[in-house]
């Protein structure tokens, strides 16, 4: 798998999570920054923490981090299908 699948699969996982019930399309800017974070960390304690940081900044709204880890593992499992590291 290709980057551009990865971000299509990633896109497609962040767009069904939802968290505000705001509508798939809502989080356009959210997702790109979510994407760019996936690409540097490794490890999804550490991402979900940036992808709480990232949703909390634009909806002035607070996830609680378990559902951040829930998506994370998602995210990190379609990177490293990617990589084919798993």
């Amino acid at each position: 798998m290709q980057t551009i699948e990865m971000n299509k699969k990633a896109i497609t996982l962040l767009e069904e999570w939802d968290p505000f019930n705001a509508g798939r399309k809502a989080y356009e800017d959210e997702i790109a920054d979510v994407l760019i974070e996936l690409e540097v960390l490794d490890h999804p304690t550490d991402l979900a923490k940036r992808i709480r940081d990232i949703y909390e900044k634009s909806y002035a709204i607070w996830i609680p981090i378990e559902k951040c880890i829930q998506i994370s593992y998602k995210l990190i499992a379609v990177k490293y299908e990617a990589k084919s590291i798993v």
